[in-house]
């Protein structure tokens, strides 16, 4: 059973509330994990930042200067072989901007909670090396977040994430997020 030690830093100057609490991001983390077979300790860093901070950061490690609704950083992945038997693996640190996220929720018909959901369930599978750059690799990392937030949300969501990104892709003239 994989165990994930959330670090949640929620900005004080936020516009909009953040949607979900530590414990939801914990069990949608260990749902992810759980999925992909991961069972050595891990951790992860969730920053809640503001549209402009989040722009600040995605300029700086994706050359793209704007806002965003997610950024994800990587540190260590769970089969690193640097990583001793058991040691714990930091992950690395998914950013979330909730404003922007809020007016994307209203775009696509659902929830501040339920788009965070799925932006973090997005943000942990880039983390385990993820990733929906080329077509045919979007097509399963959506596919899989599908069925992760499906289940997340026992059904109640069962197909938010296909099409998003081509849609996305075409708005921005690149890509949804920082991958």
């Amino acid at each position: 059973m994989p165990v994930l030690d959330v670090d949640l830093m929620v900005a004080e100057d936020l516009t909009e509330p953040f949607a979900l609490d530590a414990a939801e991001l914990e069990r949608l983390g260990l749902l992810v994990l759980g999925h992909e077979g991961v069972e050595r300790p891990c951790s992860v860093s969730v920053s809640v930042v503001t549209d402009d901070a989040i722009a600040e950061i995605n300029e700086q490690w994706r050359e793209q200067a704007r806002p965003t609704d997610v950024v994800s950083l990587e540190c260590e992945r769970p089969d690193d072989p640097d990583l001793a038997p058991g040691e714990p693996c930091e992950l690395g640190d998914i950013i979330l901007a909730p404003a922007y996220i809020a007016v994307q929720a209203k775009r696509f018909g659902t929830t501040p909670a339920d788009e965070t959901r799925l932006l973090a369930i997005h943000g942990l599978l880039h983390l385990l090396g993820y990733d929906h750059i080329e077509e045919a690799d979007a097509v399963v990392m959506e596919s899989l977040e599908d069925a992760l937030l499906a289940e997340a949300t026992a059904g109640r969501l069962d197909a938010v994430a296909t099409t998003r990104h081509e849609e996305l892709q075409m708005q921005a003239g690149e890509g949804s997020d920082g991958a």
